[in-house]
């Protein structure tokens, strides 16, 4: 793992709203904590409501994860355009983020409890 990059269990559960809406619930998500970046939750995609993702074309490159791939979340209150994202195969050190999606959160709600 790069120098900079911590990943550590959350503890206790998150939850992940989207307009309102819960998308899903787990008591297995992490955190990773990169450089001076503010954290980010990690959720496994096993707890989250994957029908209501849909895959867009959007890639990124971190050099220290890997290739982001990036999903938009559909719900009755309209659309989330690329408000998720995950590496589905992230680089050697990185690897307990792989199967789980990040949410930004100016425009998903992700609570800890």
């Amino acid at each position: 793992m790069a120098p900079h990059i911590t990943i550590t269990p959350v503890g206790g559960t998150v939850t992940v709203r989207a307009n309102g809406a819960v998308i899903g619930e787990s008591e297995g998500a992490v955190e990773l904590r990169e450089g001076s970046y503010p954290p980010v939750i990690y959720v496994p995609r096993a707890d989250m409501a994957m029908a209501l993702l849909d895959k867009t074309t959007r890639q990124t490159t971190c050099p220290h994860k890997g290739q982001a791939s990036y999903y938009s979340i559909v719900t009755p209150a309209g659309v989330l355009e690329n408000a998720v994202w995950s590496y589905e195969t992230p680089l050697r050190g990185a690897e307990a983020i792989s199967g789980h999606l990040a949410f930004y959160t100016d425009r998903v709600t992700v609570e800890r409890r």
